[in-house]
This record gives structure tokens, sequence and C-alpha cells, in this order.
């Protein structure tokens, strides 16, 4: 074991001590060992352990704990802390601007314990408000933390989709009289992507060249591919094509696998489309080539089929804007309505709302609506579920709303059996409108709490509760995968972007994307519903 490594080992059982709050002295102490043990010109391996506790900056306890080291292979101390502490707060160690003593506070105060939730929480702006981060250490922690995500090897649609574009568009300028199209996951609109692929009839030396103009160098390569590591860390992977079988691989790169195994034999053609007219198909679209056990397509619902934002916060709450300001954002985008959805009073870390300011804000909302006469902010909470499954207010506060969104937000470390004993009280709450992010999972972060989906979405049909797709590309919760299951119970689906700053309002896009895998169409989302219809259903 050479110096550097045992340096590391007292590096990181200082901050870890930090961290959990234990003997600060002890943990200052072991600090100053690491880099002393960096800095001794002879290595720790080759001297005499009695001599340990002779070099400056080496006192008898870190003498002892370096002799553990030898050993045993391990310090013991450290061994219980990196098991008593999660994994992404060890990740958080990771990112620029974030010492033992902030990442203390998000875990121990925040109950943060995965970067995705802490760059979720600051792009909520949860952290300016904590006593030792503001708005500059804020958003100087969202940057390290995206620029960290961006060097690893899953990414976010929404993460990798400018990018993606840009690449593309570069080739096809480069090189105008080949065919290029992005074909894989990207393609089929998943949610999360490993790799960026296309499909190419370009020769492959005129590729490589082309590259190295790009200032991308050869990775992998052989007779039916060519792939290179593009500057965010993502893989760009090329199926080298003909311009006879163009169409073949195009189509073989952008189905599941279930899909491909239930068409069976491929022939070549330049051209995809001829593949569903050799079977007597319609055309499916990548993005719904998922299974092929139902070939009558649905009207596949459009970005341009929404027609209000349901789901946003404020400043009233965690937002980052006022009232008005998001009423004028939509008015300008072309939306009938405004569904305004600030966090109930148990959310204290982000500003909920109790009743003396509910009634401010309605007071608010109805002066503003006297504005305009083709637009209307409806009255909405995003409402906590709390341990036992009721909701942040009494039946007298609810009825106020014109609609709430239950969601689940604290104690998320639970079992099937809590878990579903909270959703599905608050499901039968009969002022229940729509269950917000039914798992509570944050993608390529956190996994969220374990429900028996067929039983949630039961529940929900047979209590006339609508099941939010959240938009937020880390977040996409209902997932995709069963909103069929939800659409032959005849329960509704609402896209919603729970959108925190006016920005956010475009997140619509990612909810829309994969909720056409599902095969939603208008008629089966409520954001769907223009004005009038809305109205409507809340008063029925």
């Amino acid at each position: 074991m050479t110096n550097e490594q045992i340096a590391d080992q007292f590096s990181i059982l200082s901050k870890l001590m930090d961290i959990h709050g234990q003997n600060e002295f002890k943990a200052k102490s072991y600090s100053a060992a690491a880099y002393s043990i960096e800095k001794l010109p002879v290595e720790l391996s080759e001297v005499s352990p009695d001599k340990y506790a002779t070099y400056k900056g080496i006192g008898n306890s870190a003498a002892e704990k370096i002799k553990e080291l030898f050993q045993f292979g391990e310090i013991k101390l450290l061994k219980q802390l990196l098991e008593a502490t999660p994994q992404g707060v060890l990740d958080m160690l990771a990112i620029k601007g974030l010492g033992p003593k902030k990442i203390s506070v998000i875990w121990k105060e925040m109950g943060i314990e995965s970067l995705g939730e802490l760059l979720y929480a600051c792009e909520e702006n949860r952290l300016s408000a904590i006593k030792g981060f503001g708005d500059k250490t804020q958003q100087s922690i969202r940057e390290n933390i995206e620029f960290y995500f961006k060097h690893r090897h899953q990414y976010l649609y929404a993460d990798i989709e400018e990018y993606a574009t840009a690449i593309d568009k570069k080739l096809k300028i480069l090189l105008p009289d080949d065919q290029f199209e992005l074909t894989g996951a990207f393609r089929r609109q998943l949610e999360i992507i490993e790799q960026l692929e296309w499909v190419t009839t370009v020769d492959k030396n005129k590729l490589i060249k082309s590259m190295q103009d790009l200032a991308f160098d050869v990775a992998d390569q052989s007779e039916d591919h060519i792939s290179y590591k593009g500057e965010e860390g993502v893989e760009l992977y090329f199926h080298l094509a003909t311009p006879a079988n163009f169409g073949s691989i195009l189509f073989q790169t952008s189905c599941s696998d279930s899909f491909k195994e239930n068409w069976g034999h491929v022939t070549e053609v330049p051209d995809e489309k001829k593949l569903f007219t050799e079977k007597n198909i319609v055309y499916i679209p990548a993005f719904y080539r998922e299974n092929l056990s139902d070939t009558l397509l649905p009207n596949f619902i459009q970005t341009s089929d929404i027609k209000g934002i349901i789901h946003s916060h404020s400043n009233w709450s965690d937002g980052g804007n006022t009232l008005e300001e998001m009423a004028e954002e939509c008015i300008r985008k072309g939306f009938e309505y405004l569904v305004i959805s600030d966090h109930s009073k148990a959310a204290y870390y982000a500003n909920g709302l109790n009743e003396e300011r509910i009634k401010a804000q309605h007071e608010l909302i109805d002066e503003l609506n006297q504005r305009w006469r083709n637009f209307k902010i409806f009255k909405s909470i995003e409402c906590d579920i709390l341990g036992e499954g009721q909701l942040d207010y009494d039946e007298k506060t609810l009825e106020s709303f014109d609609l709430v969104i239950a969601s689940v937000h604290s104690n998320l470390k639970m079992s099937e059996e809590k878990a579903m004993l909270r959703l599905m009280n608050a499901i039968k709450n009969p002022f229940t409108t729509i269950l917000g992010h039914m798992t509570g999972r944050l993608l390529l972060s956190r996994k969220g709490y374990p429900v028996d989906h067929e039983a949630v979405i039961q529940a929900c049909a047979e209590n006339n509760v609508v099941i939010e797709l959240n938009a937020h590309p880390r977040r996409l919760d209902i997932d995709w995968r069963w909103i069929p299951t939800a659409i032959k119970q005849n329960v509704l689906i609402s896209i919603n972007p729970d959108a925190h700053v006016l920005s956010g309002f475009d997140d619509i896009k990612y909810g829309v994307l994969v909720a056409q895998k599902a095969g939603l169409t208008a008629k089966q989302n409520l954001s769907s519903f223009s004005r009038r219809e809305l109205e409507e259903y809340i008063m029925r």
C-alpha cells in the first residue's frame, strides 16, 4: 500500500467523521495526517511501525490506524462509517464546493441521499433558503452536479438531446451526400440513453476523416460499425450500411428485442417503410416499437394537444416566479389556464402554505382572474400525503381548492405495505383529484418507494382519481410502461410539468415523448382538456 493510498484512507475518514458529527479534533488530526503522509519522502511500507508517530503531522492515533491498515487491509472505524453512509452521500464528496459540513446538513437536515435528489432540490430553490448556502452556492452546486452527471455512462433523454441533435446536424453538413439517421434508444424516445447511435451509408474512411475534423478519435471499429467517445462522455456508435440495406439496419436498431423477435425475418430494403408495406401493416413509428401485439395505432398525443399547465409552483412556496409572471408566460405560450399548486404546510422546507397564506393566495388569484377573459388560474395545492395516508389539511381547507394534487414527499424509505397504505388512503380521500408522481422516483438517482401499480391504478379507477405523468425529465412518473394498464381501466392521465420556474413549462415535451410510447391520446389526458372542459370536469 503506497503513501498516496494511505493518505486517501485518512482523507475519507476525516470527511466521514465530520459528516457523521464525530470527534471534530480527531477528524482534523486525520486530515492533517493525510496531508503529511502524502508528502513523506519515504514509503511507510518500508518503515518500522514504531517510527510512524515520529513523523511530523502523524500522531499516535493516526499511527495506530496505519498499523491497522497494514495488518488487516482496512481501518475498522472507516469501514463502520462507510457502511453507515448511503452511496449517494459518498458521491457528494466528489462534487466541487460540497464539504463535509454542507453534506451533513444536506443529508441529516434535508433528508437528501443522492446527487439526483440534490440537483432536484437545487432546481426547486430549496438549498438557497438553508443557512450556510445561499443563491450563489446553490447555483454552483447545481452546475457542478450537472458536470458530474455529464461524465457518467447513463444520461437522461433531456440531458443528451441537445448534444445528439448538434452532432447530427454537424455530420449532415459535413457529409451531405450520405445518409445519416439517429437510431437506437434516442429514436425510440426512451427516458434513459446509454449511447447515441446512427445508421449511415458513408464510407468508413470518409467517416473517420470527418470525425477527426470534429476532434474525435476512434474508440472501436469493425466491418459493420465504428464508435467514438463524445465530448460529454457518451459513446457515439455508427452502424455502417449501404444504400440497399439502410432501411433494414435502421429498422433493426430502433426496435425493442421483443418487437424484433415477433417481427421475424427482416429483408434488405433501402427504406424501412417498405418492410411494413411488405407485411401489409401500417407504419409503426420507432417510439411505439415495444411490442407487436397491437398494430391498430392510436392517435398519439402531441405537445400541441396540451391546453394548460397543471402542477406548478410559484414563489409563494419554492418556485422562482410570481403568480402573475407564471400566468403571463402561460398566456404568451398560448395556454388556456394555469393550475397553481404550491406546496402544503407539511413541506416546511419548501415554504409550504398554511391556511392563512392559502386564503391570501386565493384572494390574489381572484384578483388576477379579473384581468383576462380567455385565461384562468385554477386554485390548487400539491398536498402532502402524511404518514398514514391522510392529507395535510382539514376538509374545510381542502374544499376551498378547485382541485387537489396529493403527493408523497417525506419518509420515502418505505416498505411496499407502508407505501400502499399511504397511497390507498389518499386515493380514497374524496378531495384528491390527482395522484402526484406515484412512486417518488428520480431517474438515475432514486428508485422510488415500492408500489403495487395494478392495485393503485384499480383504486384510482374506483375513486375517479387522475394519475399524474410528472413530465420533469428526472421523474417521468408514472412510468410509461404502466399507462396502458391505466388506459384499459379508463383512468385519466395528466401530463404535468411540475414547473418551479418559467422554463419548466417546456418539460411538458418530455412527458409527451414517453406518453406516446404508451399510446396515450389527447382524450385520455387531463391537461389536454380545454379550460371549459376542465371547469366542467371539476364541477362533476
